[in-house]
């Protein structure tokens, strides 16, 4: 890993001032501090993946939106048990999947991919 691209994502995060950064920056910033430091960066990579599915760009594109959400799911899962975020994060990213799932299935067009819950 690019140690530059690495101190870069965490000078953004600092001048950002924000609790979480939002949008594709923060999801630039978090897939690439949560391959470092999975378990401090990434709750905050699912939570915003699980924003970044709701967002007017994807909102009509449901195989993107589910791709959001798988990711959020998987990362989620990947915390460990004693996170204090894990299950909270996990329940959302779910909870989206399966609205957006529901809504797929609801439009007619046909059988998505499982849920990606057993991660």
């Amino acid at each position: 890993m690019d140690q530059d691209m690495v101190v870069r994502a965490r000078v953004q995060l600092l001048s950002a001032n924000r609790r979480v950064v939002r949008g594709t920056e923060g999801l630039r910033i978090y897939r690439l501090l949560t391959r470092v430091e999975p378990e401090v960066y990434g709750s905050k990579l699912a939570y915003v993946l699980v924003e970044a599915s709701m967002s007017a760009l994807v909102r009509e594109l449901p195989e993107q939106r589910l791709a959001l959400l798988d990711e959020a799911v998987a990362v989620a899962s990947a915390l460990g048990a004693a996170h204090p975020y894990r299950d909270k994060v996990l329940a959302r990213a779910r909870a989206a999947r399966r609205e957006v799932t529901g809504q797929a299935m609801a439009a007619g067009r046909g059988t998505p991919s499982q849920e990606g819950g057993g991660h």
